[in-house]
């Protein structure tokens, strides 16, 4: 661990992409306690204050500090998504390595299942499974979930699929060992590097479709200070206080550019031919 944490400071983007999820996390965990205002407390006097030194980025048209909803919403948006993410990859990774066990005509019925999952937009598959199940924070995570499985069904599979051959697995068929062992015990370790890296880097996409649910109204609820609820909100107050809008896009932005830097960055450490 201590190594690939060396390799990936040794890479630029590597090393950027650490520097921005520690902060990320770091506003996750303590944001909410070092949050100047309570997030949710109208003051009308205080509508659409520009930044400045009562309030560093500002109100919103309830008068509301910025600031504070986006400590707040950081924990809402962030470890939804990274819970999302890791939901969806577990699904993905069981029923990817199941059917690369299993191979013939049981591989092909559950691969031809999952391609025609896949064959629907992640943003689509979410949007249709939050309308069927109702609007909330909850059932947008299993949305996403359910959207992010099938994409690591696949990408599971493909590195299962030499690893089957490997005389470790030969050697617990030939032991008697149940299917449940040996895809939890001998494959699914043997393939947690790639899954590693397409997670870190779906968790940008998760906190982008987490936002747009919440943007269309099918995510968080109001008074609810999560990201791309706030920028749902403000978009009709641009013309008065542009910032209200401005702050959460780049949060936004913010933890899709980490997470994405850290994936690539991972992906170069944990490469074998590098």
């Amino acid at each position: 661990m201590i190594e690939i944490l060396r390799r990936m400071l040794r890479s630029p983007q590597g090393a950027l992409g650490l520097v921005i999820v520690g902060l990320i996390l770091l506003v996750v965990i303590v944001g909410p306690a070092v949050a100047p205002y309570d997030p949710e407390k109208m003051a009308p006097l205080t509508r659409y204050k520009p930044p400045g030194a009562q309030f560093w980025l500002g109100t919103d048209q309830y008068g509301r500090d910025i600031l504070s909803r986006l400590l707040h919403g950081a924990r809402a948006t962030v470890l939804l998504a990274v819970l999302a993410t890791a939901l969806g990859t577990l699904v993905g990774a069981v029923v990817g390595t199941v059917s690369a066990f299993l191979g013939g005509r049981s591989d092909e019925a559950i691969m031809r299942t999952v391609d025609a999952i896949m064959s629907i937009p992640s943003l689509l598959l979410a949007l249709l499974i939050v309308n069927l199940l109702g609007k909330s924070s909850l059932n947008a995570l299993f949305a996403i979930a359910l959207a992010f499985a099938p994409g690591m069904a696949r990408v599971t599979r493909s590195v299962a699929l030499s690893v089957r051959k490997q005389d470790y697995v030969n050697a617990a068929i030939a032991r008697g060992e149940s299917a449940a062992f040996i895809v939890g015990r001998e494959m699914l370790p043997n393939v947690i590097a790639p899954i590693i890296v397409e997670m870190t880097i779906r968790v940008a996409f998760a906190v982008m479709l987490f936002a747009t649910l919440s943007f269309l109204g099918l995510g968080a609820q109001p008074p609810a200070s999560e990201w791309g609820l706030m920028v749902s909100e403000a978009r009709r107050f641009m013309h008065l206080s542009p910032w209200m809008i401005l702050w959460p896009s780049l949060a936004v932005a913010l933890v899709a550019i980490g997470f994405n830097l850290l994936g690539d960055g991972l992906r170069d450490v944990l490469n074998p031919r590098s």
